[in-house]
């Protein structure tokens, strides 16, 4: 049985490679995470990936984040673990390593909207936030609906992780392990608590080679705040902390500062949303000066939308407004469906900072420390 990792450990982990920047990747031509992983389509979807891996080395990034689908697991077994492999080999090629999450708390409510998951072919909605008009990005009051909430399934899902991992304990393709995504979205904290643990549990049971992780996101920046309990839990059972943050610069230096505290090396795997004041002009140099790896969400527009606000901005709007959403932009991702730029001076700068990161590797043999251990652990 593995145990977390000492503070020393982790760093000389994450100071031994080069910085960690690039991308939450999904190919322009999925749907959703069914699409992406699924037998029907797979051989256009992964030809599409290789072409958009591409362009994201040559932006710079390293490395990708890639969310996995339990249900093509669990229906189409041997052939899942082949074309995960698959794609794990495709970003390689391309010097790209992948962030690997299993568990996954944003989920809309099952009520008379709710479309359960299916294979085959994948229906998008035009005009929403990651192609669905009813998902877990509305202004929903009911808890999000997983299929963890079926104790046989759950039972799977656990069969899954060990699997999944025990499979790739040792790859060098895969840079770590986000093992539950947004534990307690969806007002799902309760119910969620104990599937974190076991995911963690089963995880050090196997000892990977690679650190292990699950986010918090929405850790205050005012230290007076409580961080929730199921991410103080995830946090404090993570070798790197990894955290979300779409909000302003401002806010992301005092997260930043808070979350130093824990003496480990940080990164944020989730981030960029224009219409929140979230930018790359602003966010990438911090990253980079900090020496915090990061993700921003999407990469080419597609199907999946994510270039669209949520929907509950939308639903806020009518409610209020004056809210300071700019809706002139686009929300996540950074190219055209053309692989043009959304902005061609945020590639240049992403660029840019990536060479700056590049050359202070081979300068020093290893990556620059940053601001990351300014402040002691308590």
């Amino acid at each position: 049985m593995g145990s977390i990792w000492t503070k020393e450990k982790a760093w000389e982990w994450y100071d031994g490679r080069p910085w960690l920047r690039g991308c939450n990747f999904m190919g322009s031509d999925c749907a959703n995470r069914i699409d992406q992983w699924q037998k029907l389509g797979f051989e256009e979807r992964l030809k599409t990936a290789d072409e958009e891996l591409a362009l994201a080395a040559e932006t710079g990034f390293n490395t990708i984040r890639i969310i996995l689908e339990f249900i093509v697991w669990d229906r189409e077994h041997d052939g899942f673990m082949e074309r995960f492999d698959r794609y794990l080999e495709t970003a390689h090629r391309h010097g790209i390593s992948c962030m690997v999450v299993l568990g996954n708390d944003c989920m809309p409510p099952k009520d008379e909207f709710y479309r359960p998951p299916r294979l085959g072919v994948q229906p998008c909605d035009w005009g929403y936030h990651g192609g669905r008009k009813h998902s877990q990005h509305s202004d929903f009051a009911a808890m999000g609906y997983h299929l963890l909430d079926d104790p046989k399934l759950a039972q799977r899902h656990y069969e899954w992780v060990r699997e999944i991992i025990g499979t790739h304990k040792n790859d060098p393709r895969i840079v770590m392990w986000d093992l539950y995504n947004e534990a307690g979205n969806s007002h799902r904290e309760k119910v969620t608590v104990s599937h974190l643990k076991e995911f963690f549990r089963i995880a050090r049971e196997i000892d990977p080679s690679q650190p292990l992780t699950s986010c918090t996101w929405r850790c205050p920046g005012d230290p007076e705040q409580g961080i929730p309990e199921i991410e103080r839990i995830a946090v404090e059972n993570s070798d790197i902390v990894t955290f979300h943050s779409y909000s302003s610069y401002q806010e992301n230096v005092r997260v930043i500062k808070r979350l130093k505290r824990y003496g480990r090396p940080l990164v944020n795997t989730e981030w960029l949303a224009r219409c929140l004041h979230n930018t790359v002009q602003e966010m990438f140099p911090l990253f980079y000066l900090e020496k915090i790896g990061c993700y921003n969400w999407g990469f080419v527009a597609g199907r999946y939308q994510t270039y669209e606000p949520w929907n509950g901005l939308w639903q806020e709007y009518d409610k209020n407004p004056d809210i300071d959403v700019d809706f002139t932009k686009w929300f996540h991702d950074l190219y055209r469906p053309n692989h043009r730029p959304y902005d061609p001076k945020e590639i240049e700068l992403i660029k840019r900072f990536c060479s700056y990161a590049d050359r202070d590797f081979e300068r020093d043999g290893k990556a620059p420390q940053g601001g990351s251990r300014v402040i002691p652990p308590r």
